[in-house]
């Protein structure tokens, strides 16, 4: 959650829409949108706060990562912020007086765990810094590209405070007890693009110009196959990381029972037989 003064305050970049995006509609002060295709993209927009996590961007990528989950024409979504930084962190100066009984009575922090709850899949492509909220923002995502001069840790307990949104949790499941130790409690050992890639916590990394084009071909990929396959997919994964491994098995295999009970099994299956290109119509 800890944001560092990383580099001088950035100037917003212009943005640009591609030919082949469509802008929504919605209108945000910390966050863009924009439709490509079957995806959602979401970019982090405060540049000068190095995409700093306030509750304000917060609950903007909420509504916007959920109005995306409900919209019938898109299949998975993409979140992204700028080349220089992902998310450097939570807003600090936001929270630094907070009190003990504030933030429990509040359940501080507790809308940053909406994501997980998104049906479809999201990829985070991340450049440059994604430090403390940004790295479990990342994680909080299904799959993470990385730009090749990306970087993630944990610094929280530089400022007398622990990971607060899945840094303990996640983090330890994709690099290991040890690592994540190391990086939790000293604050200050960081993984750069390819030593995120050789620990698994992420499964590509690109050039950064090109990082976001290939997350969104990734995504449209995803979207592009059957939705109720891919949403039970991706619950079926996901449930292996909370219950033992008979429970997981059995909840597998029930999902996947369940899906010969769509007219996309049925298309899918005759596709293969009859050796042509599946028309999935997310029935």
């Amino acid at each position: 959650m800890l944001r560092l003064a990383l580099a001088k305050p950035l100037t917003a970049a212009p943005f640009t829409a591609r030919a082949f995006s469509t802008a929504t509609a919605l209108k945000y002060e910390h966050i863009l949108t924009e439709t490509r295709g079957n995806v959602g993209l979401v970019t982090l927009n405060r540049p000068k706060a190095l995409n700093a996590l306030c509750n304000d961007l917060f609950t903007e990528l909420n509504d916007a990562m959920f109005k995306f989950d409900a919209d019938p024409k898109i299949g998975a979504m993409v979140l992204t912020g700028s080349e220089k930084a992902f998310a450097a962190g939570a807003d600090i100066k936001e929270m630094k007086d907070n009190t003990f009984v504030d933030t429990y009575k509040t359940d501080f922090l507790g809308h940053w765990a909406k994501l997980a709850e998104l049906k479809k899949p999201t990829i985070a492509a991340v450049n440059g810094y994604a430090l403390g909220g940004g790295c479990e923002l990342a994680m909080s995502c299904d799959i993470i590209y990385a730009g090749e001069k990306a970087v993630f840790g944990q610094p929280e307990i530089k400022l007398g405070i622990i990971p607060g949104a899945g840094g303990t949790q996640r983090l330890v499941k994709a690099v290991g007890k040890s690592k994540a130790m190391e990086m939790v409690l000293t604050g200050s050992v960081n993984l750069n693009a390819n030593e995120a890639l050789q620990a698994g916590l992420v499964s590509q990394v690109y050039p950064a110009d090109t990082l976001v084009d290939e997350a969104v071909k990734t995504a449209s990929k995803i979207a592009s196959m059957s939705q109720a396959s891919v949403q039970m997919a991706k619950e079926a994964i996901n449930k292996s990381f909370e219950v033992p491994l008979s429970a997981g098995l059995r909840w597998e295999r029930v999902l996947f029972q369940a899906l010969f009970g769509t007219a996309d099994q049925k298309e899918g299956m005759s596709a293969f037989a009859e050796k042509r290109k599946a028309t999935f119509t997310n029935q």
